[in-house]
């Protein structure tokens, strides 16, 4: 009888210790390495400029102080350093947002910037190292060659590269940025409209966990890559989900704006096991997306069918 009791006990424990899949971690936790959502919206944000449907109608006299466009952010308490993933126009917010979180002075610079592609939601808060704002110094950019080249070439953003403001990083000859022996980053192209630069998602490699970020990508059918493989081997997947579905775009050619809808998306994951649609998160979500209101019934539908909507504020160990 005792033996059997002290099986029943062991088990209530390994379930009490049981880790939540993301391994959600309180605000006040600061040891071990976290990845923080610092943004969910599309580039141009929630109002978005001239909107007068009911989606932007109210908050333009009620902001929403947690729709931030899309960015992620890595703290490693133990180097004390902060990684923030995109530049967007929401950039000085989102830095004092993970300077407090990581228990650092407001005035420090993240030890560097990661940036997917030359459309405006991802580089333009780079605009706020410069010296009509931070007048920073060598602030680490990490870049492809082809976005190196816009930011070195074309201004005002050369006025960034020539004063120092920010140092251009390349990845190594192994396709990774190595931070530290306990987090790296490596990218991979993807397919979007590269006017300016080549797009790329990145996976973030901690101690205890891989995360995929791909925010912008055109339809997974043209990517060279498998999504649903891309997934297999990861353990957090935040994901473009720009537009739920064709309703939002009917004033728009939509051949322009190929994001793969949230519906698509969820019917192509279907056939994964629950534990591998709970990895998916969707984030980089347009301004008409129904799914920046928890209240809609688009959002509980994503819900109920086990998968994620990226959560604005969320801290998950890594």
């Amino acid at each position: 009888m005792k033996n059997f009791l002290l099986v029943i006990i062991l088990f209530c424990l390994s379930c009490q210790n049981a880790k939540d899949p993301n391994e959600i971690v309180g605000a006040d936790s600061q040891t071990g390495m976290h990845l923080i959502v610092l943004g969910t919206v599309q580039d141009g944000g929630a109002p978005h400029i001239g909107c007068v449907k009911s989606c932007c109608a109210e908050l333009w006299d009620k902001p929403n102080e947690r729709l931030k466009v899309v960015s992620l952010g890595v703290i490693d308490y133990d180097n004390d350093e902060v990684y923030i993933f995109e530049a967007t126009p929401d950039f000085p917010e989102q830095l004092a947002m993970i300077n407090d979180i990581a228990g650092r002075q407001m005035s420090q610079m993240p030890d560097g910037i990661f940036i997917t592609h030359a459309h405006i939601g991802h580089y333009t808060g780079l605009m706020f190292l410069g010296r009509e704002a931070k007048g920073a110094s060598n602030v680490p950019v990490y870049a492809m060659p082809k976005l190196q080249e816009f930011f070195a070439s074309n201004g005002p953003w050369d006025q960034l590269v020539n004063l120092k403001n920010i140092q251009l990083k390349s990845f190594d000859d192994d396709g990774l940025a190595k931070l530290s022996s306990r987090l790296s980053v490596t990218p991979f192209k993807v397919p979007h409209r590269d006017e300016y630069s080549e797009t790329v998602g990145f996976v973030i490699n901690g101690p205890k966990k891989k995360v995929l970020f791909i925010p912008d990508i055109d339809k997974w059918s043209k990517w060279e890559e498998d999504i649903i493989e891309k997934v297999k081997e990861v353990d957090i997947a935040y994901l473009d989900a720009t537009f739920y579905d064709a309703n939002e775009i009917n004033n728009r050619d939509i051949s322009e704006i190929p994001h793969p809808f949230v519906i698509e998306s969820m019917e192509l994951f279907d056939g994964l096991p629950k534990s591998e649609k709970s990895k998916i998160h969707f984030i980089h979500l347009n301004h008409t997306n129904p799914l920046l209101n928890p209240k809609n019934k688009e959002f509980n539908e994503v819900k109920s069918r086990g998968y994620n909507v990226a959560e604005y504020a969320l801290k998950i160990s890594i």
